[in-house]
């Protein structure tokens, strides 16, 4: 899974009791521009004495950000705090329910896990309450509602989950110097992109660096772009029958996603070192090419992570910086946006797990994230002046500009498909093989796993 690829190796970790660790809280209660009328509302929930325990993948500084934020629930409730961590998540989270000792809350990294706890009954039901609560309150609400929906033992709909902490993938990183050298602004659309692309290349200029090596992962930067595509060029519950193959990879709105990647990454006069050096570029080399003298490319397509394989002393929004991966304007499907997220749901109801849950739909829950580090929110009602950075900030306006939301494709398909023949069947396509031909390849695949 993509997620994986960047996941800092770690062990088990138990955090101390946050109510007794609390003391002194990161912003002091009161001060500065956060929402505090939502921290004092919690405070009539009162759960003093009673343990509230989480669960979830986050470990090392990552542990050390979400303990900060649960500060704040406990500071308010009362509650006795304990956060765990794993880098065995997905694996003992299912051991714990099944034995019965599930914490009151899990942090999912991924919604695949969630639908398959709640069909089994591991995990409580949210209610028509918390899905109008997203749909007013999330930009692009509707879709997060979609994303946390799943059947649970009793065949039933329900929302299984609350989406807290996002990332966005749908960003196209560039130098500003550079463009301001050659007198080029920031597309607004999909037709806009392609024209700069062929304006660079009338000006003796490489538009793209794309690189799909990863390792025995070779290949997760085209699916990516394919799923982007994909959002682009059709409806969001086409995308959605397509995560499911409701619709198999040989439809032609699937192949006709797959050449709009081709658009850009088959062609020699579009990216650094020609097609036929996509494939076996590393994706953490590609967007090195922005910074060479001269520049050997102007874009690169990636998530919100790759400023960590800038080189040392790149600063965002200075030396580096991105826009949004433009929609057609043609298409009229709004502003989509590809990305990530963990999803918080209730493995062991109690009355303190029902008030976590309130609290991570408080703006104050968010705020005290968002001035630190690493977290975006869609939650319409947060000071978005609080972001940490003006690139968070920035990222986060995209996400709050969204009209669809979806969750990484290939992450949702079963494993030997989203991180098997999928990733394996566009490094052929980048290297040739007609978009057909790799569908049917891949579509077979998934056939031989049902």
């Amino acid at each position: 899974m993509k997620r994986s690829l960047l996941a800092a190796a770690g062990v088990l970790a138990l955090s101390a009791g946050l109510a007794q660790a609390e003391g002194a809280l990161t912003f002091p209660v009161g001060e500065g521009e956060f929402n505090w009328e939502s921290f004092e509302a919690l405070k009539a929930t009162d759960l003093s004495g009673e343990q509230v325990t989480v669960f979830g993948p986050w470990l090392g500084p990552d542990q050390e950000l979400v303990e900060k934020v649960l500060a704040y629930f406990a500071e308010a409730t009362g509650a006795d705090v304990r956060y765990t961590g794993s880098d065995s998540f997905e694996q003992q989270i299912v051991v714990d329910a099944e034995a019965g000792s599930a914490p009151n809350v899990a942090v999912f990294p991924q919604p695949g896990l969630v639908s398959d706890m709640a069909a089994r009954g591991f995990i409580a039901p949210l209610g028509s309450e918390t899905a109008d609560w997203v749909r007013e309150n999330y930009a692009a609400g509707d879709s997060w509602v979609d994303l946390s929906t799943f059947t649970g033992p009793d065949g039933n709909e329900d929302v299984f989950g609350l989406f807290y902490k996002v990332d966005v993938k749908s960003l196209v990183w560039y130098v500003p110097e550079t463009f301001e050298d050659f007198g080029y602004d920031i597309p607004q659309s999909m037709e806009e992109l392609k024209t700069l692309t062929d304006q660079m290349v009338a000006d003796g200029n490489t538009p793209w660096c794309i690189g799909l090596g990863s390792g025995g992962a070779t290949g997760w930067p085209a699916t990516d772009w394919v799923e982007d595509m994909m959002l682009r060029t059709q409806e969001p519950g086409v995308y959605d029958q397509w995560v499911s193959n409701d619709i198999p990879f040989t439809d032609p709105r699937v192949v006709n996603a797959i050449e709009e990647f081709g658009y850009f990454a088959r062609n020699d006069d579009y990216v650094s070192g020609g097609a036929g050096a996509v494939a076996s570029t590393d994706f953490r080399d590609s967007p090195k090419g922005l910074f060479a003298s001269p520049p050997q490319c102007l874009m690169h397509r990636q998530a919100s992570f790759i400023p960590a394989f800038f080189p040392e002393g790149t600063e965002v929004g200075l030396d580096a910086d991105f826009f949004y991966f433009p929609a057609y304007e043609e298409k009229e499907l709004g502003s989509p946006v590809l990305g990530a997220g963990t999803l918080w749901s209730i493995t062991n109801d109690s009355k303190g797990a029902r008030a976590l849950m309130e609290f991570l739909k408080s703006p104050i829950g968010h705020e005290v994230w968002m001035a630190q580090q690493g977290f975006l929110t869609p939650h319409k009602g947060v000071n978005t002046d609080l972001y940490a950075t003006d690139t968070l900030k920035k990222m986060g306006e995209i996400l709050l500009s969204a009209d669809t939301f979806r969750f990484d494709a290939s992450d949702l398909m079963p494993g030997g498909v989203g991180a098997g023949s999928f990733w394996t069947g566009m490094v052929g396509y980048a290297g040739g093989t007609p978009a057909e031909e790799v569908a049917a390849e891949i579509q077979s695949s998934w056939d031989a796993l049902k």
